[in-house]
């Protein structure tokens, strides 16, 4: 069932009365099912809607819609489609309690793979689905692959009915579908050989595997310890070896580097990491490969919105592996704005000093630095760090965090979303 969640003014769906609770039935015939059907059935300039009012009553509209004007309906967020696996390295399972609700949600769901970016296994997909992702062109979509190898696969996510992931890539690819991957390393199971296998594979599929992403796994305090362990500083630098092996030998054909290795895993290995050339156009920054480049390249793009911060000291606070990168990133801002940076590392107290990453970093670390640190101008917070409605993993507000501050508190993605603002 599809229904209103709200209606903007002005827009082609206030104009047809369409009020919160509204049930959005079908378009041209066709039942709604989900987001998806509505925006690609409304997609066209002119189209039969038929829908149920919160009073019941039901109504069918034939619609033209003016050149330009939205339809401005927001529809209930849908039931996301749950993750049958059971890995070891699940994020969910590392999870301690007390945190937002969202967090502990398994979503293992194509459509949000499509819309947002998430990871999925394809593990759950029905005939349907298939279907619906191929009417659609549902592309990119991004998929944790993890191993070719049907076994290998199995193990890893604890699912002996796991389908073989190729022959599904294939097909999908056969419909015009492309794909970003992930391969989560899990040391002694899907690394050496068997990730030279699963690399050979995807590279098989042509054009339609845009990039591998070959990410070390991340544990917390709180995950299966005894069935899954971090990997060795050896072992990391085994795999960058692999990694950029694999990615010279398929540039040539390619005509660019394919296959990444995430900033923790050369972080973890003590290797520099690769020139900014390297990642293309960035395509899997969300999952921590080439954040360090992107971020010095964001700086260097807004240089010119750069003002002079002569005499103010800024207060920069990342995580652990971010803090062991950002020497290489804010002497390019002192040089630029003649501002003091400050680089305050902070560990995570919640999931514990094994998960670096700035983005799960809980509010209260944040509010403790910022009442008890040295007095600063301005500080500044990692934006991932914060969900949409501006709170942190462990559900505390910015707001909340920013309140016994001594400085003016900023939540920044690049530096010079926040900084460009005081000129």
């Amino acid at each position: 069932m599809v229904r209103v969640q709200s209606v903007a003014p002005k827009s082609l769906g206030a104009d047809l009365g369409l009020t919160p609770g509204t049930e959005l039935i079908s378009v041209n015939g066709r039942e709604l099912t989900d987001f998806l059907d509505w925006e690609f059935l409304t997609a066209d300039d002119r189209f039969a809607l038929l829908v149920r009012m919160p009073e019941g009553e039901e109504i069918e509209f034939d619609i033209e819609r003016p050149e330009g004007l939205p339809m401005g309906v927001e529809l209930v967020p849908p039931r996301v489609r749950r993750c049958g696996n059971r890995c070891d390295f699940c994020f969910v399972d590392g999870l301690p309690q007390g945190l937002r609700d969202p967090l502990y949600v398994r979503d293992d769901d194509y459509r949000l793979s499509f819309r947002h970016g998430n990871f999925a296994t394809l593990t759950n997909l029905k005939r349907s689905d298939v279907g619906r992702i191929l009417e659609y062109r549902l592309s990119p979509l991004y998929v944790s692959v993890h191993a070719t190898d049907p076994v290998v696969r199995r193990r890893l996510l604890r699912n002996p009915r796991a389908p073989a992931i190729i022959p599904q890539l294939q097909m999908l690819a056969a419909g015009g579908i492309s794909f970003h991957t992930q391969i989560v390393l899990q040391p002694g199971v899907n690394d050496g050989r068997v990730l030279v296998k699963s690399l050979e594979d995807l590279d098989a599929l042509g054009d339609a595997v845009l990039s591998v992403a070959v990410v070390p796994v991340g544990l917390t305090e709180f995950s299966k310890h005894k069935l899954v362990r971090a990997p060795t500083k050896e072992e990391c630098s085994k795999t960058v070896e692999l990694v950029v092996e694999f990615a010279e030998r398929t540039r040539s054909r390619r005509g660019l580097h394919w296959v990444h290795g995430s900033d923790e895993l050369y972080l973890r290995a003590g290797v520099a990491l690769p020139h900014a050339e390297a990642y293309g156009d960035f395509e899997q920054v969300e999952n921590g490969v080439g954040s360090v480049r992107y971020l010095r390249q964001k700086i260097a793009h807004g240089a010119n919105r750069l003002p002079r911060l002569d005499g103010l000291t800024i207060g920069v606070m990342t995580g652990t592996a971010m803090g062991a990168l950002m020497p290489q990133i804010l002497p390019d801002l002192e040089a630029r704005t003649g501002g003091r940076f400050t680089l305050t590392v902070l560990e995570n107290t919640l999931f514990g000093p094994s998960v670096t990453t700035a983005g799960l970093l809980p509010g209260s670390v944040f509010r403790e630095a910022l009442s008890a640190g040295r007095e600063l101008d301005m500080a500044l917070l990692p934006a991932e760090a914060l969900n949409d409605h501006q709170r942190f993993v462990d559900d505390m507000t910015f707001t909340a965090v920013a309140e016994g501050a001594r400085a003016e508190v900023h939540s920044s993605y690049d530096f010079v979303d926040v900084l460009a603002a005081e000129r």
